[in-house]
């Protein structure tokens, strides 16, 4: 074969990985963007409205509105993810994946990623409302980093840690002032805060344990499997204790969800909120696949910055005002940066040819 040729196919080569590697990049923003969308969604119109949140509702029944909330999330992400499954000749995979050991991996990681980080996010963004409540949250792989020095026994960069310090001095400034109207407005924005760190917790866990499962099954299964999983445990267990330790009965959680599936309206925009969830999970695996888990991650972080526009849009569209301080802005910015520095060299984010 001639020289000549094997340039050209070398240079073919070359050019379809580099398009493949920006496509990456396109599916780790759409990730990010679509995160931020869902929770918006879901703070400045699904949540706001009864049966989901009602003036009367005191601390508990804002608590048990916001479980339900994150298990409906959940259920109709994983409804969205069976369907395209469906379409696409997957479906028989689920029972298949199910059987194995891999599949009982996404489960264990699901409890961490639903139960424990949707619930903590769902709560924290009604309690300190979505540009706070997602800033906290985005610290995952931070605490990632660090759960890894003690239970792997990995070294931290000198990157990372500064990263680690930006991302806790964000959190504080975050966390430190309420949004506009201060605390008077919102009587429980620090217990929103705290909880904004599960998620943050249980997503680290979540994705620790997933990455193992995930090595063996096809990512789009193993999003539909955690999605549902999600689901099924948080209205058969959580729903159900919350309901009985916050003294509203056995059943008030399963009457806030039928209740929000008569009414309709609210059910409906809760399953937009899912559809855009579920396609950041999607999105975010075809970034991992197509570009490399730092440059994903990295991407996939900036939910928080995404939520200031769309929450901007939303409020106006509902007639209400968005909340959140300059200082709110700051400390978002401050842990978005400090993130990307704890997941990827921000030199090599963009540079493709490696």
């Amino acid at each position: 074969m001639a020289i000549g040729s094997n340039l050209n196919a070398q240079q073919a080569l070359l050019n379809h990985q580099l398009n493949y590697a920006k496509k990456g990049l396109g599916w780790g923003v759409f990730s990010g963007a679509t995160w931020g969308l869902s929770g918006t969604i879901l703070y400045y119109v699904a949540l706001a409205m009864a049966p989901f949140w009602n003036e009367s509702y005191g601390l508990w029944m804002i608590i048990l509105g916001s479980l339900v909330g994150a298990a409906m999330h959940d259920g109709f992400a994983g409804l969205w993810l069976a369907l395209i499954n469906l379409f696409t000749g997957r479906w028989k995979e689920y029972g298949r994946t199910l059987r194995t050991k891999p599949g009982m991996m996404v489960c264990l990681a699901a409890l961490f990623g639903g139960p424990l980080g949707m619930a903590g996010y769902l709560i924290g963004i009604n309690l300190a409302t979505p540009t706070y409540a997602l800033a906290i949250s985005a610290t995952y792989p931070a605490l990632g980093a660090i759960l890894g020095v003690f239970i792997l026994k990995e070294k931290i960069q000198p990157r990372v840690w500064i990263g680690i310090i930006a991302c806790t001095i964000g959190a504080f400034i975050v966390g430190y002032l309420p949004p506009e109207g201060g605390i008077e407005a919102y009587p429980h924005f620090y217990l929103g805060i705290a909880l904004s760190f599960l998620p943050a917790i249980g997503w680290a866990i979540e994705g620790v344990i997933s990455t193992y499962g995930m090595d063996m099954v096809d990512p789009d299964i193993a999003i539909g499997i955690r999605e549902t999983f999600s689901f099924v445990v948080f209205m058969i267990l959580i729903v159900t204790v919350v309901g009985v330790v916050g003294g509203a009965g056995l059943t008030a959680g399963w009457s806030i969800f039928a209740q929000a599936l008569a009414a309709g309206k609210p059910a409906f925009w809760v399953a937009v909120a899912g559809l855009a969830g579920g396609l950041s999970y999607l999105a975010w695996y075809r970034a991992l696949n197509m570009t490399g888990v730092g440059r994903a991650m990295a991407f996939n972080v900036t939910y928080a910055l995404w939520s200031i526009p769309f929450g901007w849009m939303l409020a106006m569209l509902q007639g209400t005002q968005y909340t959140v301080t300059n200082l709110g802005i700051i400390g978002a910015l401050i842990i978005t940066t400090g993130t990307i520095l704890v997941v990827a060299n921000p030199k090599e984010l963009l540079k493709l040819r490696n």
